[in-house]
């Protein structure tokens, strides 16, 4: 018996297939093997074609199902795991109206700002616990207000998960912590988030029927099984977004357990049982895989849009040949702590929430052509993005998330020493690497929500831990001499 789990991101989309006795997987893929396109119409805008989703979803199926050589009947259910806060829209046939307006898109800031002033921002923050802000639902007030032909066609508007399942079944539904995500739950009433519909005037019949994460959520159409060379029937039975589905994979589902990402985004995703939110929303609180009425499982998430973006223009344009990224990890490990003084802030890729919904730029700072080489540059990218989580984590401190153990997948650029010891270092936190990823985690997921596995013990009984970095606190007051210089360069940035 098996399952099937997939991670839709913004640079590929990855499927895995584990065997559901043993807990292993047997076999993954992904495409596309560059990064996916993403258009940028104007500055400030990142969209992209959902049917490239789907496309390159099908090819990696097709090279999972030929390196494995099972039979499809085997495959008890499917999970999707998906890049968050992205807006779809479909008329009433499941057409596509538009291109998505993915997470990265910066386009609806003031949308949210303005939501956030006319509402309050106390009714705001204790019922959503978040900003409105550059969330799928000021998204789709841009829509309203600037594409209204669009808006008038829409039948139903999505996340992007929730239009792979729908690819796959022809249902479309959603989960709360989808709908949390998109900044359209009330977490005081346990319901939709009337008040603010109203205020963009979101028509409620948009919204799709809402599904348990883990449970039976459509069946595998035979157009879909046919096109994946699957067959119909197998059960579509989880679905969550990247990041709380990332701490899923890494069995982080408890109050004060911490999962950490640093690939596509940097981000560090903290699970809390308090209802607790950041006064200025520059940290995010969202319903996690396992939240209900019952039980809060609240996860806190600090993201750093710029993190992938930056280290794949290092690799790209640091030499005239292009470099890989171990290479860009190795080339790091020569220059010192510190870098000599070069700082590099990874915000280049829009606004980030983690400042204000600022958009500050990438900036490099006290270039040195006497001493500086390609070395410091690699090195200065990679402390940067470990200083900016550093710095969110701070953040999070203040509502009640004190990480003492940091836990990711050894993948990206938790794959370099120098990252992994700087951040190691200057939160005084245990590291902890798995052999895991999203669509790992993502085919977990559809193994609980199909009664495979009867808990979540059962699910990860064999998460296999890589690597444990530990603080040496030996080099401990470089790591915050530098960290420092950096902390104030930012702070200049968001205040001018």
């Amino acid at each position: 018996m098996y399952l099937l789990g997939y991670d839709v991101g913004s640079s590929s989309v990855k499927a895995s297939l584990i065997n559901a006795e043993s807990g292993r997987s047997v076999a993954s893929a992904f495409y596309p093997k560059k990064e996916m396109k993403i258009d940028a119409p104007r500055a400030g805008w990142a969209e992209q074609d959902p049917e490239q989703w789907w496309t390159n979803l099908m090819l990696a199926t097709n090279d999972v199902m030929q390196s494995a050589e099972i039979d499809p009947s085997s495959i008890k259910s499917i999970g999707i795991a998906y890049q968050m806060h992205g807006l779809v829209l479909v008329d009433k046939d499941h057409q596509l109206l538009r291109s998505s307006i993915i997470w990265c898109d910066s386009r609806a800031v003031s949308h949210g700002d303005h939501a956030m002033e006319k509402i309050g921002q106390d009714k705001c923050l204790s019922h959503l616990l978040n900003s409105p802000g550059n969330f799928t639902a000021s998204k789709l007030s841009w829509v309203i207000m600037n594409e209204p032909e669009i808006y008038e066609k829409t039948y139903k508007f999505m996340l992007p998960g929730d239009y792979i399942a729908m690819k796959m079944s022809g249902e479309i539904n959603t989960t709360i912590s989808g709908l949390s995500e998109g900044i359209m739950w009330d977490f005081q009433e346990n319901s939709l988030a009337d008040f603010l519909l109203e205020y963009y005037g979101i028509h409620k019949h948009l919204v799709p029927d809402i599904v348990p994460t883990f449970s039976e959520q459509g069946r595998l159409s035979a157009a879909a099984a046919e096109e994946l060379g699957l067959v119909p029937g197998i059960r579509i039975a989880y679905r969550a977004g990247d990041q709380p589905n990332n701490a899923f994979s890494l069995n982080v589902l408890n109050p004060g357990e911490i999962a950490a990402t640093a690939g596509t985004s940097g981000v560090v995703y903290g699970v809390s049982d308090e209802v607790k939110y950041d006064p200025l929303s520059r940290v995010n609180t969202f319903a996690h895989v396992n939240h209900s009425p019952e039980m809060n499982r609240l996860g806190v998430l600090l993201c750093i849009n710029g993190t992938g973006i930056q280290y794949s223009w290092l690799k790209q344009n640091l030499t005239q040949k292009e470099m890989n990224y171990p290479a860009l990890n190795d080339l790091a490990m020569n220059a010192p702590i510190g870098s000599e003084g070069l700082l590099m802030l990874p915000f280049g890729n829009g606004a980030e929430r983690m400042l204000g919904n600022k958009d500050v730029g990438a900036t490099v700072k006290n270039i040195n052509f006497n001493i500086h080489n390609s070395s410091h540059l690699v090195r200065a990218a990679q402390e940067g993005v470990a200083f900016s989580m550093h710095y969110g984590m701070e953040i999070m401190k203040e509502i009640g998330i004190h990480p003492t153990v940091i836990r990711a997948g050894m993948a990206n650029m938790f794959l370099s020493p120098v990252f992994r010891d700087t951040l190691a270092e200057i939160s005084d936190a245990t590291i902890e690497l798995y052999d895991t990823d999203g669509s790992i985690g993502a085919a977990n997921g559809a193994g609980i929500g199909s009664g495979t596995f009867g808990s979540f013990e059962e699910a990860f009984e064999n998460l296999n831990m890589r690597m444990v970095v530990e603080p040496t606190h030996k080099q401990s007051e470089q790591y915050n001499e530098a960290f420092g210089k950096w902390k104030k360069e930012l702070e200049k940035c968001i205040t001018n």
